[in-house]
């Protein structure tokens, strides 16, 4: 049976470009901090990498590399040189989690968009990091980034910008702090950055990444990840993506099935949808068994299958949130692979119409 993979919000296939580049790194095996001819021809190879991702991505200043977003909203959550911390309801589990229970949570309209009046508020209490995703990973939904990063900017306090469903695919925000990750537009796991405005807004902790991250740089992996986004598969797709998420949520519709978020701005690669008359978990398994590989939301959370917090912040309807699935393009997706999906969709609603009666 020939799959179809619908969860690129979770984890892209590694793109041929980034599988040669790394390859080509493993011949540079040397530790790019070793002070040797072996370990200065690493350095340079490196280095090279970073100038890749800042030039491709737009960005005139710093860039850490880590091991992935998760690993860069740490490092800004715990080291900015400011004492407030807070944060939209709808954030990837990593940022509650970095920022500690002290945080002011910031909520969310029915629209998935930050309540900027809250964010006023959160602001007049003195300087603060406040965190804020370009794009939610589960909705897709796109929040004014600029308008917030405006507001942050005026009251003197700092934006961490989560960029992991972005980057590569969008124009990044102006933000103090942006997290990506390789794995999301092509590149390998295990590699990612954090794109720094002012180093001097980061407490440093030695070690490498000019103090700011220890550990021996992963140089086939940030190799792998320049490659990727030089490729600009993603960005060149989200065109023919949006038509393709165009011809997803009609005949979702269509079939009696819900839209998420529908009248808000969402990024073309991600849809939320939902099949009342159902679970969630029943209906992932459905169509894993017929040959689809979607999701519950995000793959830090889905595997445990719990409720999500982003449709409970967004106050969707119980019965909507229970039977929610992701479905997320890449640049292979095809308009077959949709039709396809939409098929098998309404052969499960039937399915589920048929319990129901």
């Amino acid at each position: 049976m020939t799959r179809i993979y619908f969860d690129h919000a979770a984890t892209t296939p590694v793109l041929p470009e980034a599988r040669e580049a790394m390859a080509r790194a493993l011949d540079l095996w040397a530790n790019p901090s070793s002070p040797h001819g072996e370990g200065r021809a690493a350095r340079k190879t490196l280095e090279n990498a970073r100038q890749i991702v800042a030039d491709v991505l737009g960005w005139r200043h710093d860039v850490i590399f880590t091991s992935g977003a998760s690993e860069a909203v740490t490092l800004a959550c715990r080291r900015a040189r400011v004492l407030g911390r807070a944060y939209g309801a709808t954030e990837h589990d990593i940022v509650p989690a970095s920022m500690g229970e002290s945080a002011t949570v910031l909520p969310v309209g029915n629209d998935g968009l930050v309540d900027l009046p809250a964010l006023d508020a959160a602001l007049s209490e003195g300087p603060a990091l406040v965190a804020v995703q370009q794009v939610n990973n589960e909705t897709g939904v796109i929040q004014h980034i600029e308008e917030i990063a405006d507001r942050i900017r005026d009251a003197g306090s700092l934006l961490l910008a989560d960029c992991a469903q972005s980057a590569g695919k969008l124009p990044l925000p102006d933000a103090d702090f942006i997290a990506v990750s390789a794995h999301k537009f092509g590149g390998p796991p295990g590699i990612g950055a954090l794109l720094v405005r002012d180093v001097a807004t980061l407490e440093a902790s030695g070690g490498q990444e000019k103090g700011y991250r220890r550990g021996t740089q992963n140089l086939p992996g940030a190799m792998g990840m320049a490659a990727a986004l030089e490729s600009r598969a993603f960005e060149q797709a989200m065109p023919r993506l949006a038509e393709l998420r165009r011809r997803l949520d009609e005949g979702v519709k269509a079939a009696g099935g819900t839209v998420i978020a529908e009248g808000s701005e969402r990024i073309a690669n991600i849809g939320a949808i939902a099949m009342p008359g159902g679970q969630s978990s029943g209906f992932l398994v459905q169509f894993d068994l017929a040959g689809f590989a979607v999701s519950m939301g995000s793959a830090c959370s889905s595997g445990a299958m719990k409720e999500s917090r982003v449709l409970k912040a967004m106050q969707v309807d119980p019965e909507i949130a229970s039977s929610f699935l992701r479905i997320s393009f890449g640049p292979s997706t095809s308009e077959e692979d949709v039709d396809l999906f939409l098929a098998e969709w309404r052969r499960i609603a039937e399915r589920a119409a048929q319990r129901a009666a």
